[in-house]
């Protein structure tokens, strides 16, 4: 039985991965190694109640909700400010979907300019597609606090991108 429900999390967690690193790495701006760490949190809790898996009706969405809530707890400790390093890593990987990397390095940069809540909240509306109720249960806000703090996440993004932004939208 034991066997069954570590080959179940095993399946789980190598599906779901690499779905939580992408969204972690927006959540963080681009700090892989600190999207690494809060993947790896997210997992290591998911494994926690593993065995209580069958009163969860959506383990995915639920994990994403666990991997949001670890990045806003670790953006309220005093450690979170630090950054090493101020360029992205050199990866020997093409970027995903062949997009263009200035644009994406655009918008990490922007959305790391942005308050934790406030790339919380475009992450999981925008990147996520979740509806503003799953949002707010993820972010435990009420859906009239996601509406708001959507409408001024995308208000900031905008001020920060200026008028670059119908450049890199292709207006």
């Amino acid at each position: 039985m034991r066997e069954g429900r570590r080959d179940g999390f095993r399946e789980f967690a190598a599906g779901r991965s690499g779905h939580l690193y992408r969204s972690a790495c927006l959540l963080t701006s681009g700090d892989t190694h600190l999207a690494e760490d809060l993947v790896q949190e997210t997992l290591g809790r998911m494994y926690l109640l593993w065995g209580r898996i069958s009163r969860i009706d959506n383990p995915a969405a639920y994990a994403q909700t666990v991997l949001v809530r670890a990045f806003l707890t670790h953006q309220r400790r005093r450690s979170a400010g630090e950054r090493p390093v101020g360029e992205f890593p050199e990866s020997g990987a093409p970027a995903a979907g062949g997009g263009d990397p200035e644009l994406r390095l655009t918008l990490l940069e922007a959305l790391g300019r942005l308050a934790p809540k406030d790339r919380a909240v475009l992450v999981l509306r925008y990147w996520e597609d979740r509806s503003v109720e799953e949002t707010a249960d993820a972010m435990n806000a009420s859906s009239a606090a996601v509406r708001t703090r959507t409408t001024r996440a995308l208000g900031r993004l905008r001020d920060q991108l200026g008028g670059s932004l119908s450049e890199f939208a292709g207006l």
